[in-house]
């Protein structure tokens, strides 16, 4: 039986996974402010996040409910079949971000390959933020996920889906944005808006990503607690 007792360690985990969130998510205020970072630097790192996503997304489908062998039968096929279908659809996304925001440097190439996706990011100057990021998707993987026991509760086909929701808004929102920023030749105020904009899009779609795969949803939690 669920109570507020057994809650504080999933809503703990949670809201510390929002603030690292929201900390990675302000590192590229840095950038922008105080390093210089123009359109290209913030495309790719918010293009890096997906592939990020799709890492440890990976990682949930391996790790859900891993006592029960039929569970190991559907991750046999859905596992390589979301690689494929995901990296597909990430790797189109950034073939636009090379392409419409690298500039003279990728104007011939149709994409860079890993080697120059890597060295584009050692050029940009945004590793620390890469491993912001991969430090707070990591957070919410452990303490949410593992620790908090959503992976007893998910189930393959809403892991399989679940990551295409949140990188169709990313795409539109920061493609359009760095559109926008472009047109507006005032870089630094329209970048600052973006970020922040990202950081909304983000602490909405991890609250929503946890009432999914949280406890709030089940019927004992909601005749214990139920919501105003």
């Amino acid at each position: 039986m669920h109570g507020p007792a057994m809650d504080q360690p999933q809503r703990g985990a949670a809201s510390l996974s929002t603030a690292v969130l929201v900390f990675a998510n302000a590192v590229p205020l840095f950038g922008v402010l105080f390093l210089g970072w123009q359109v290209f630097p913030l495309i790719l790192l918010y293009w890096l996040e997906n592939v990020i996503v799709g890492g440890f997304n990976v990682l949930r489908m391996l790790t859900a409910d891993p006592q029960d062998p039929i569970r190991w039968l559907g991750k046999a096929f859905l596992i390589p079949f979301f690689c494929v279908h995901f990296g597909g659809f990430t790797f189109v996304h950034g073939v636009f971000v090379f392409a419409m925001f690298g500039g003279p440097a990728y104007a011939h190439q149709f994409f860079p390959g890993v080697a120059g996706v890597f060295a584009a990011i050692r050029q940009t100057g945004i590793g620390f933020a890469v491993l912001g990021l991969i430090l707070s998707h990591g957070v919410s993987f452990v303490g949410n996920y593992l620790l908090s026991g959503e992976y007893r509760r998910a189930s393959l086909q809403q892991l399989m889906s679940q990551p295409y929701g949140r990188v169709m808004v990313m795409h539109f929102v920061i493609l359009g944005g760095g559109f926008l920023v472009v047109a507006l030749h005032s870089p630094v105020p329209a970048l600052v808006v973006l970020v922040l904009l990202k950081i909304a899009v983000d602490v909405r779609a991890h609250r929503a990503e946890r009432r999914r795969l949280g406890g709030e949803t089940t019927a004992p939690a909601t005749a214990v607690e139920p919501s105003v």
